[in-house]
């Protein structure tokens, strides 16, 4: 599923118009709990994006049976994580300066490890977070970006340019462990997002989408069916359930 939000038109407002902007963290320790280390810097937008396109993708397996006429009922086998797409336009004609390089330089600098997290491993990405007013994605890392120059000075220098950035949403579960290996240690928290389910959110932590009931408890959630966006969710260990 694919949504894609447009800014409104240019009507004249008296309130303070709000810039978007990616604030970029370190990513937490091996093990820890699933939030954003220390803060390492914002990327603030000098003009704010025309389009956000959100994509989420549910994973089924039909069950086929032999001579049968029809396929069987679709199985839930988990949804892959979050993607959120969008530009970036960058604009140094006032100045003739190089402020543009630079943005496009900490751009790139969002698609490798950070230094502290090479100490000792292969390293982690940075967890960046896209804000704009009351929108804030989940935590998530850049996982490509493009940068298009369209102006430059007489001199050669690029004083204009449109980004793309895509940024996917980070896994549920501690960093470089797998989904079915029972890692959650602690009680871990879920925002959760367009198209996001207790199942989707199960089989990430679990690898066991048929655990939902056991977050619904934890939520004291009647209806699953009725989740509202941008709500946290609080997800209990495996341990936890399995000793429960």
């Amino acid at each position: 599923m694919t949504v894609t939000f447009t800014s409104a038109g240019s009507a004249t407002t008296s309130k303070k118009m709000e810039h978007a902007s990616i604030t970029v963290h370190e990513p937490p320790k091996p093990g820890g709990l699933q939030k954003p280390g220390a803060e390492l810097g914002v990327i603030k937008f000098t003009f704010n994006p025309k389009e956000l396109t959100l994509a989420k993708n549910a994973k089924w397996q039909r069950q086929t049976q032999p001579n049968a006429a029809k396929a069987g009922v679709p199985e839930f086998k988990g949804a892959e994580p979050a993607k959120l797409s969008l530009e970036m336009f960058l604009d140094s004609t006032d100045t003739m300066g190089d402020a543009v390089i630079k943005t496009v330089e900490q751009l790139f600098n969002l698609t490798v490890p950070t230094k502290e997290s090479r100490k000792g491993g292969k390293g982690s990405p940075p967890w960046v977070i896209f804000q704009w007013g009351t929108t804030k994605g989940v935590p998530s890392f850049v996982s490509s970006v493009s940068a298009k120059y369209t102006l430059f000075t007489p001199g050669g220098m690029p004083v204009r340019a449109v980004c793309t950035i895509n940024l996917e949403e980070v896994s549920g579960e501690p960093g470089g462990q797998n989904p079915t290996s029972g890692a959650l240690a602690a009680r871990d928290t879920h925002t959760l997002t367009a198209g996001g389910s207790l199942q989707s959110l199960a089989y990430k932590a679990y690898g066991n989408a048929e655990l939902w009931r056991h977050i619904a408890e934890a939520n004291d959630i009647d209806d699953p069916m009725r989740l509202k966006l941008g709500s946290t969710v609080l997800v209990p260990a495996l341990e936890e359930i399995q000793h429960g």
